[in-house]
């Protein structure tokens, strides 16, 4: 499965009609549609189509036609997405009809065509599995903690001061455990 880390656009034009495909991680996903369709008044369609990953592993995707005809928009954007193995996103296609009617045929290839040339304009990663976990450790190892998270690319997201500190560490299950291995006698595992 592979990730995108930022909103990427792209627009495609067929017969005077503009497609204009947003595809965005899935976090920003909502935001984004609301900020499109108070930007794009005129857009006659916003066409959406989103995968991601529960808390339980399993892939939850959806997609709207957004009054284009049934199965025309919305599946062909979802195809493309599973497709491509993107998961954790969200597209949404903005479009203004040119005044040619494109028929059901001409509908599946231009958003299929739009979501794809936005997908090729991505730099995508490959994804992988995020946990969190919490550590303590002395005042005095506070320093030597957050170099190695650095060094690691560890993200510390939460920081309590108390009698010891309390990191929460956010990464692969593979960094932590190098994490630890290096940091034996200095931290303690909580949770």
């Amino acid at each position: 499965m592979k990730i995108i880390s930022e909103h990427t656009t792209n627009t495609l034009e067929i017969k005077k009609s503009k497609f204009i495909a947003h595809i965005t991680p899935f976090s920003k996903y909502e935001k984004l549609l609301a900020t499109l369709k108070e930007e794009h008044p005129k857009a006659r369609h916003f066409v959406t189509a989103f995968r991601y990953l529960n808390e339980f592993g399993q892939v939850v995707e959806g997609c709207s036609d957004d009054g284009e005809p049934k199965g025309t928009s919305g599946k062909p954007t979802l195809a493309v997405l599973q497709g491509s193995e993107l998961i954790n996103v969200g597209v949404v296609t903005v479009r203004y009809f040119g005044g040619t009617r494109l028929g059901t045929g001409g509908l599946v290839r231009a958003y299929g065509d739009a979501t794809n040339e936005v997908i090729a304009l991505c730099e995508l990663s490959e994804y992988k599995k995020l946990l969190n976990l919490r550590v303590s450790c002395e005042y005095t190892n506070v320093t030597k903690l957050e170099y190695e998270c650095s060094n690691l690319a560890i993200e510390i997201v939460e920081k309590e001061f108390n009698s010891d500190v309390v990191f929460t560490l956010n990464s692969t299950k593979e960094l932590f455990s190098e994490l630890l291995e290096k940091l034996k006698r200095l931290v303690t595992v909580l949770d």
